[in-house]
């Protein structure tokens, strides 16, 4: 800081630190509001909410554990039916589960799997309908 000589230049040079403390004071008032609204309940919710909803690996890791339940499910029905005995209903958990499991886990690989049968499918097909 410059050395002040004249009653004017200390008039002066209060004038701009009390302008300089103004404005640390409105940036510390916007800052503390911005932070207020961002800490209130609702909107910690729906910040969680987009940053979920904007996660590239959500629907694939959803559509995994879907598609595993499912099948899971399907394979427990068709296996035991209507059995009503108690070791079989556990067989049928536990297959449920071990399904569950391995279609959540390798979704990416039966995934790949379908569209290269999907392909040949198709290829047969149109190949069937151009002979003569």
């Amino acid at each position: 800081m410059q050395k002040i000589d004249s009653v004017a230049g200390l008039k002066n040079a209060i004038q701009l630190l009390e302008a300089e403390h103004d404005e640390s004071g409105r940036r510390l008032k916007e800052q503390f509001r911005i932070t207020y609204e961002s800490l209130r309940p609702v909107n910690l919710i729906k910040d969680t909410l987009d940053d979920i909803a904007k996660s590239p690996y959500l629907i694939d890791n959803l559509l995994g554990a879907v598609m595993g339940l499912v099948t899971g499910f399907y394979s427990n029905k068709l296996m035991l039916s209507t059995s009503g005995s108690k070791v079989k209903r556990l067989l049928g958990i536990a297959l449920q589960f071990g399904v569950t499991n391995l279609v959540a886990k390798n979704q990416d690989t039966i995934k790949s799997v379908g569209q290269i049968l999907v392909k040949v499918l198709t290829r047969k097909r149109r190949m069937n309908s151009q002979k003569p």
